[in-house]
């Protein structure tokens, strides 16, 4: 699989993104927060993760660059808001009440946990192994653990998978 590198122009439009919604945030709770390092990796089917401790964002940027409008609405915000958290309340559930207030309240967004991107480009090389009730499609990493002696259960049928 190819990999994706953002334009410094995409970086800045994010860079800026973040630093209205930090400015929002600083005007709402009267204090200043730290501003975030950001990073740019693949990550699976996240399109976004925040580092607590570290004061950190990834976002990946093939699904970024797919879906510029709806990160700059919801995903950068969904980030941040875990952030704002972890130094208002230190730590709690990752989606609470105190997310929630913070994307409804700071920024006005519903607070959504998932997203509905096209993931398909991002998924990599998918295994085929079966159980009682059908067959699943696992990742590279489970299927490389099941090569080692990992053994994985179907949550519906509690059966071990096994290759097709």
């Amino acid at each position: 699989m190819a990999t994706y590198d953002l334009t410094s122009a995409q970086r800045q439009r994010i860079a800026g993104r973040v630093d209205v919604l930090y400015q929002q945030a600083d005007a709402y709770f009267n204090r200043t927060f730290p501003r975030p390092t950001l990073s740019f990796r693949r990550s699976g089917k996240n399109a976004g993760t925040a580092f607590l401790q570290q004061n950190r964002i990834n976002l990946h940027p093939l699904l970024y660059s797919d879906n510029e409008s709806e990160y700059h609405d919801d995903v950068i915000p969904h980030e941040i808001s875990h952030l704002l958290v972890w130094q208002l309340f230190g730590k709690v559930k990752p989606h609470g009440k105190e997310w929630q207030s913070i994307m409804l309240g700071v920024f006005k967004r519903p607070p959504n946990t998932t997203h509905s991107f096209d993931i398909n480009a991002v998924l990599g090389d998918r295994f085929a192994y079966q159980c009682g009730c059908g067959e699943h499609r696992l990742s590279i990493r489970r299927h490389n653990k099941i090569q080692k002696g990992t053994k994985y259960q179907c949550k519906r049928c509690k059966q071990v998978l096994s290759p097709v």
